[in-house]
């Protein structure tokens, strides 16, 4: 006889960096930023009417939707928003990969991309990154369903600039290729230059990494109006409300603090490029990073025997148990005083 349980859909689900609650620990593992949300995010959390939650939200989230479009100079109809941009990207595979060819990303980049793949029922195959972690562009030239690449990836902090990006969109003029573009603030050209000129280009971004809201769920894609319009299709087939009042309002008022935004991306590079050079005076390898983190090896001490004495000392970094990526920390950068800590306590563990 047949249970519910036989029809369980199972997939091997993504894991997430750990989330420690400790007094004095120092939290470089999940690449949130250090520094507080925008002031005036702050100032309108606490003018929020409460009596206003028993009302849905606006399902076109207009208030966000045109303060996006304001910032990036693009039409309110090329914006796309959802809850984190793990959201918007797990409707963009429902949305658009639905052809029996496989769709393509590099076998080291975002983990969620075959969990969505294998909970969607997407076809998918992996590129593999050479040997210093770069993108081969012409393992993207055959046919495919669809490509997807984090640029800067993750969790290498490697960025390929906008003409490798648009010489993989010239050879694929006939699927959606989407860039994730979760840490590009902190480094290179965004492809939305490219968005007016490739109707099948959709570029993804995020609150939760330069603008200091990870744990308000916002992420937002832009491209073309027919994508767009594709996408919020298929988002009012099942939830017209996907965000939420307080995620709209506050999205809204982190994106209209440019100058605070700006800062806080360059106090971050700032710390990036200090952090660098200790790390190599302390004998680590790494690419030059492009994102809110570094991902370094060291050939004298196994990264796994590293990130345990860190963890001892309640200083958290990532550490990925994986095929050639098993001897890399992926460290978030701090403030000053917390990547000091970090430095300091590699200095006496290293010597």
């Amino acid at each position: 006889m047949k249970t519910w349980r036989d029809y369980v859909r199972r997939v091997v689900p993504y894991t997430p960096g750990e989330q420690p609650n400790q007094t004095g620990m120092i939290k470089l593992n999940t690449n949130e930023n250090p520094y507080p949300p925008a002031p005036g995010v702050v100032a309108m959390a606490k003018q929020l009417d409460a009596e206003r939650f028993r009302l849905y939200p606006d399902p076109t989230s207009s208030v966000l939707t045109e303060a996006l479009a304001d910032f990036y100079h693009v039409r309110q109809e090329q914006i796309f928003v959802g809850v984190g941009s793990d959201d918007v990207i797990a409707m963009a595979f429902q949305t658009f990969f639905n052809s029996e060819r496989p769709i393509l990303f590099p076998d080291i980049t975002y983990s969620f991309y075959p969990v969505w793949a294998d909970a969607f029922r997407i076809p998918y195959e992996t590129r593999p990154l050479d040997d210093h972690f770069r993108i081969r562009r012409e393992d993207y030239y055959g046919e495919n369903g669809g490509i997807i690449f984090p640029n800067p990836n993750a969790p290498t902090s490697v960025y390929e600039d906008l003409d490798f990006i648009e010489d993989i969109l010239k050879h694929n003029q006939d699927v959606l290729v989407i860039v994730d573009e979760a840490y590009i603030d902190f480094g290179g050209r965004s492809a939305l230059e490219l968005i007016d000129r490739y109707d099948n280009l959709l570029v993804v971004q995020t609150f939760s990494k330069s603008r200091s809201m990870a744990g308000m769920r916002i992420g937002f894609a832009m491209g073309n109006e027919e994508l767009i319009k594709a996408l919020n299709d298929f988002k009012y087939s099942f939830n017209s409300y996907t965000m939420d009042q307080t995620a709209l309002v506050l999205g809204a008022e982190a994106v209209k603090d440019r100058a605070y935004f700006e800062e806080c991306v360059e106090k971050i590079k700032s710390t990036r490029s200090w952090v660098c050079k200790e790390l190599k005076a302390l004998g680590f390898e790494f690419n030059e990073p492009w994102a809110n983190f570094v991902f370094a090896a060291h050939p004298l001490y196994p990264a796994k025997q590293l990130f345990e004495a860190l963890r001892e000392k309640k200083i958290y970094v990532r550490y990925f148990n994986m095929p050639r990526i098993d001897n890399y920390l992926r460290i978030t950068i701090g403030t000053d005083a917390e990547m000091e800590a970090l430095i300091q306590f590699l200095k006496g563990y290293i010597g």
